[in-house]
């Protein structure tokens, strides 16, 4: 079998307890990685780091996979912050430009989820709506509670997402933001029945997709994972 590619997975920085310690620690929930492993990849998980260490880091990966967590910074789209936005995480947001910014460069493949569309969207200079209900009138994109609920998504044809998923899927979400305005040179490639973008990607690249739902809580998203490890694993062989 040829080698497993070596994917940079982006990780939360947080305060978390384990027995009798409570300390800060590089954190994220392993459901964000076991697709990956099921498809034949290997995570290397990265902490927040200096930007101007990004390319390094890069260097010794064939993927990069932007996971979920807090809000991006409204102030990266020239937005006041809703009350309902998290508090901004500088440290995150700016390691994981610098972590796309580097892999576009490379051609490297990109796999982005929840607040990794999100990010990809205001690297482009993009914009979000910062609070989903605002804009559909109901919060069932996320119910709270950590329950993620299936919301039916329509792919656009012609999209490398059509190749790899449904063209209409219930997907698990949960997010109280999503795309408003679309960024340079991305496409929307999923919207939902409320027409809530909910996937993107950029076709002038060999792989760059990212969703607004969360495959990693799909047992049937495999194909998802499968064509993201394969183009990784084809970028490898390019070395």
């Amino acid at each position: 079998m040829s080698t497993p590619p070596m994917i940079a997975t982006t990780t939360y920085r947080e305060v978390a307890s384990t027995g009798i310690w409570t300390q800060e620690a590089v954190w994220l929930p392993d459901a964000y990685l076991a697709p990956l492993r099921r498809a034949g990849g290997t995570a290397a998980v990265l902490p927040p780091d200096a930007p101007d260490r990004a390319g390094a880091a890069l260097d010794r990966m064939d993927g990069l996979y932007l996971t979920g967590g807090y809000d991006v910074d409204p102030a990266l789209y020239d937005a006041a912050r809703h009350p309902e936005t998290d508090a901004p995480r500088a440290d995150r947001d700016a390691w994981e430009l610098a972590l796309l910014a580097a892999a576009v460069e490379r051609g490297m493949p990109v796999l982005g989820v929840c607040r990794g569309a999100q990010l990809l969207n205001v690297a482009r200079g993009g914009t979000l709506h910062q609070h989903v209900p605002d804009v559909v009138g109901h919060t069932g994109y996320q119910r709270g509670d950590a329950v993620f609920r299936p919301v039916e998504v329509s792919v656009q044809p012609g999209t490398l997402l059509a190749r790899c998923h449904p063209a209409r899927r219930a997907v698990p979400v949960y997010h109280h933001q999503a795309i408003d305005r679309l960024g340079r040179g991305l496409v929307v490639s999923a919207r939902s029945a409320d027409g809530l973008i909910e996937a993107i990607e950029d076709p002038s690249l060999a792989f760059c997709v990212a969703v607004q739902w969360h495959p990693e809580h799909d047992p049937g998203e495999l194909g998802l994972w499968e064509a993201f490890v394969e183009a990784s694993r084809a970028y490898a062989a390019r070395a």
